[in-house]
């Protein structure tokens, strides 16, 4: 039993705390490796050392202090040690305290630090994006890789040379002032928003919801709208907006046993109808400061979270802002939603075809979810066979267990009546 509670307390930190850790080390230590691998030992560590010793009254304090140590022994074995002195010596006098608990208000933290950090305009935006999700979300390589359709040797090679940028060129570890913000918002926001998709659905495991990373990116979403204050951008609104959308229907979700309820068939009293009336007059700010594409999204989530039943869900008025959307931010994905949501507008067939083109383009040709909404709409259609194929396809490519149970059973309901 001890074991047990101390492996999954370590789990737990970790899931929980990754992005915290890490970015109060980098703070420390100067050097994004030092700081990831130093963690990563650390956590290893208490894996072996809590299920003996017990688990430490401030466990975050505890890896946070050995991750220090290990730090230090690291900088130690560099070759070119005496660079990193200064670092050193202030790590070794420093005094360790637990850190508290910031409050949503204040401004910054090292977690805000990081993401600015990351978003430099000396870095690609993909390799900004890239960097923060691994950083601050703790995410593997092969999970970013799967967010950007990339292979992971390839994500492999970006964070490396973006870790190499950052030490290279001494971009600062440093909320940038006024001037320098705007430069640096767009990629802000993109993090924050792939943090938080993260985990609304994640790209792998057991878990299909992980409420931490939807949590962190709300609160970051937070920090950021009252960094600008009084005045804060549209999009920095629209984006916060849509997040306490997408959020306030976790509960509904997952159903009893772990397995996903589609928007359709999820009980709609469980949605949280505090946090839709919060976002609902955050998407009329965004709107009147000129709709970007997060604001588009979240009038796209609130008229879903305005539908008192899944049949009075405006779907013209769905596929009219995707419309905007696409043309505004044109991508694959964003002409896939569209497809769907015309299929519920006016009917399945004339949503297959506007798939099928999608898919004569390859540009989706890994990405499971195509497949899963090809085989929605077909059987929908009443095309049980073909839709049969799609589910099969779509299963072939699925990584998460919640969503390989859902296409599992689809795929038994029109295989009974193909």
């Amino acid at each position: 039993m001890i074991s047990m509670d101390s492996n999954e307390a370590v789990e737990a930190l970790y899931r929980s705390d990754w992005g915290r850790i890490v970015a109060t080390l980098i703070r420390q230590v100067g050097d994004f490796d030092v700081a990831e691998e130093a963690a990563q030992e650390a956590f290893a560590a208490a894996v072996d050392q809590w299920r003996t010793e017990g688990i430490p009254e401030f466990p975050r304090a505890w890896v946070i202090q050995t991750a220090r140590h290990k730090a230090i022994d690291r900088l130690r074995r560099r070759t070119r040690f005496e660079e990193k002195l200064g670092s050193l010596a202030a790590l070794e006098s420093a005094s360790f305290v637990e850190t508290p608990e910031y409050d949503a208000n204040e401004i910054p933290d090292d977690r805000l630090r990081l993401i600015f950090t990351c978003c430099h305009p000396a870095l690609a935006v993909e390799a900004q994006v890239a960097l923060t999700l691994r950083t601050l979300g703790g995410l593997e390589t092969d999970e970013i890789a799967r967010a950007f359709l990339t292979p992971t040797a390839t994500m492999a090679q970006r964070l490396v040379r973006a870790k190499r940028k950052i030490r290279a060129a001494g971009i600062p570890y440093a909320v940038p002032g006024a001037s320098d913000m705007p430069g640096r918002l767009d990629a802000v926001l993109t993090v924050i928003y792939l943090v938080f998709n993260e985990g609304y659905a994640a790209t792998s495991g057991e878990a299909f919801v992980r409420r931490d990373l939807c949590a962190e990116a709300i609160r970051l979403a937070r920090l950021v709208r009252t960094m600008m204050a009084p005045e804060p951008p549209a999009e920095a609104t629209g984006l916060l907006a849509l997040m306490l959308l997408h959020d306030s229907r976790r509960d509904a979700r997952l159903d009893g046993n772990g397995d996903i309820v589609v928007l359709e068939e999820q009980n709609r009293s469980l949605w949280d109808r505090l946090q839709i009336a919060e976002a609902l007059p955050l998407v009329e700010e965004a709107f009147r400061g000129g709709p970007g594409p997060f604001a588009l999204q979240a009038a796209i989530a609130a008229l879903h979270c305005q539908a008192a039943r899944a049949e009075d869900t405006d779907w013209r008025q769905i596929v009219r802002l995707y419309g905007i959307l696409a043309r505004m931010q044109p991508s694959p994905i964003v002409s896939l939603n569209r497809a769907v949501a015309v299929a519920m507008a006016v009917g399945p067939q004339q949503g297959l075809a506007l798939i099928d083109a999608i898919a004569a383009t390859g540009d989706l040709d890994n990405y499971h979810l195509l497949h899963a909404a090809r085989a929605d709409l077909l059987r929908r259609a009443g095309v049980f066979a073909d839709a049969a194929q799609a589910y099969e396809r779509a299963l072939a490519m699925v990584r998460t267990d919640s969503e390989r149970r859902l296409l599992e059973r689809r795929l038994g309901e029109v295989r009974t009546k193909a």
